[in-house]
């Protein structure tokens, strides 16, 4: 049976029509795949009368009210405008996915593990004397790909009526004087793996292995929740110290959108372990320069301006966080905690047992 013929017209208009169909595709399925990257993501430019029309682009992981300030300020001093793109997730992968075209000059970030990973995929060295000076080298890379903005602190949260002693060792978590009366987060959370790290770092395997042991021993129960939950608990009675970071006692005691965390915070108390001894294990957030940064130039004034005394000053003072710089006071309400002695062990060091301490959290089912 011969195949049904159609007029050439016909023919030329259903191509026409295929052709027009295979173009849309091919614009709108990455257009498409951009907006789902980029659907939790905001952008907020900072602007100034003064600004020069140089602009530098900065994908942040720090929601944009803690930072605003501070780039409202770098524009006053520079006339460089600051373009934010903020998103609490995917970053480093949407610079991976933009490539060579990326917008993308400087990349913040909080936790050591995050800020490596950053360094790792995206980011490019920078070798400036300034971040030199004024950033410790326990707090910087190496290789000048990461350096810390802040310090932030895993602390001992005790309870004002059940805990009356004044000073604490990270190695007395996993003493029976404590059994059943700890509470904290995941094991495998950042936070603690960071912290795990610097205790395997300093103790070796062995030894840390039996440190873990016992304080899971000493969990009043299974690690859940962030760290407000811990110190919910210590207010409700269930356990007495909780491990957490020091800046949610500051973010409980201004909360006025729920002013019960305020009740929790005053049932509590900060003591910094090991404050008498090697220092307290301090985790950071920090900045890299993305490799293929369009505005170079004006990504490196950004990161030394964000070392400089005024800044740090800023930066820590929204975020309740340490400056990184030395010589730079914390905010008034932070220092009502107490002094932090940071312990010296670089975050590089540390971070090497990420992995490994991982591993062993599981083997002996910490969060089970």
């Amino acid at each position: 049976m011969p195949l049904p013929s159609f007029p050439r017209h016909t023919c030329l208009g259903a191509f026409r029509f295929l052709l027009l169909g295979i173009t849309l595709a091919g614009v709108l399925a990455p257009l498409a795949a951009h907006t789902q990257s980029s659907k939790n993501a905001l952008e907020t430019m900072v602007k100034d009368e003064n600004a020069s029309g140089e602009i530098v682009n900065v994908y942040s992981y720090r929601q944009p009210f803690l930072i605003e300030p501070l780039f409202e300020k770098f524009t006053q001093r520079t006339g460089i405008g600051v373009r934010v793109i903020f998103a609490k997730k995917g970053l480093v992968e949407r610079v991976q996915t933009e490539g060579e075209n990326s917008p993308a000059d400087v990349l913040l970030t909080v936790d050591i593990s995050r800020l490596i990973h950053a360094a790792q995929m995206v980011a490019q060295p920078v070798r400036s004397p300034v971040l030199e000076k004024f950033i410790p080298a326990t707090a910087r890379s190496s290789d000048d790909r990461w350096f810390a903005l802040t310090y932030r602190a895993r602390v001992a949260y005790v309870s004002r009526d059940r805990v009356s002693q004044d000073s604490l060792s990270y190695a007395a978590l996993s003493s029976p004087d404590f059994k059943g009366r700890i509470c904290m987060r995941s094991g495998q959370h950042p936070y603690n793996n960071a912290l795990f790290a610097s205790q395997i770092a300093h103790l070796g395997e062995p030894a840390f292995r039996t440190w873990l042991t016992g304080l899971k021993t000493n969990l009043s129960e299974k690690p859940s929740g962030g760290d407000r939950t811990q110190v919910r608990r210590i207010y409700a009675g269930s356990c007495d110290v909780a491990i957490g970071n020091t800046y949610y006692m500051g973010k409980m005691q201004t909360n006025s959108e729920k002013p019960e965390q305020k009740d929790w915070a005053r049932a509590v108390r900060i003591i910094f372990p090991d404050a008498q001894g090697r220092g307290t294990h301090i985790n950071v957030s920090g900045m890299v320069m993305a490799k293929n940064a369009p505005n170079r130039d004006n990504a490196l004034k950004l990161m030394e301006f964000l070392v400089s005394a005024e800044a740090q000053r800023l930066y820590a003072e929204v975020n309740f966080e340490y400056p990184v710089r030395a010589g730079v006071a914390p905010s008034a309400l932070v220092a009502e905690w107490g002094t932090l002695k940071t312990d010296p062990l670089p975050l590089e060091t540390i971070s090497a047992y990420r992995k490994r301490v991982s591993e062993i959290v599981d083997e002996i089912g910490f969060n089970n």
